[in-house]
């Protein structure tokens, strides 16, 4: 029996940029998983869960929330983020809690990013998933908790 298709929602506002266009091999090359990416406006902006489920991994930078079916979900706020050490990064939930889609996670104040020259495009990947399994991916501009794109497993 195969699983569900899944819909991600975006877990921020802005625009929606293909996974190939990530300024991040590892991402753009779809290593981690595949799905899209959001660049939010550079101002403060909270982040969203983007499936219901338990937040297994919560960094400053980045969450992990594995739904009902056991499929993780993760958004990385930014790129090199992980170097700001959670400057500019507020936590409103904690590893554990179980969240729907669109509550929020964390909240971010994008100034110390930018002041350090990273990106502040946001991959939202499936986990472990094949490439360019991620379908319907929505263009232009997005809303958090809007649906970004549409996942199910291949053969």
């Amino acid at each position: 029996m195969t699983a569900p298709s899944l819909d991600v929602v975006s877990p921020l506002a802005g625009r929606v940029v293909p996974l190939h266009e990530v300024p991040d091999p590892v991402f753009a090359g779809q290593m981690v998983g595949s799905g899209a990416a959001v660049e939010p406006a550079p101002e403060p902006f909270d982040v969203v869960a983007p499936v219901a489920g338990k937040l297994v991994k919560l960094l400053p930078h980045a969450f992990v929330v594995v739904d009902a079916g056991g499929r993780g979900i993760l958004t990385h706020v930014g790129i090199d983020t992980v170097k700001l050490r959670g400057d500019g990064f507020t936590l409103l939930a904690a590893k554990g809690d179980h969240v729907e889609a669109g509550s929020p996670v964390m909240r971010v104040d994008p100034a110390p990013a930018v002041a350090a020259g990273y990106s502040l495009v946001s991959p939202v990947v499936v986990l472990d998933s094949k490439a360019d399994t991620a379908s319907g991916v929505v263009e232009g501009e997005i809303k958090a908790g809007d649906r970004l794109f549409s996942w199910a497993p291949t053969a």
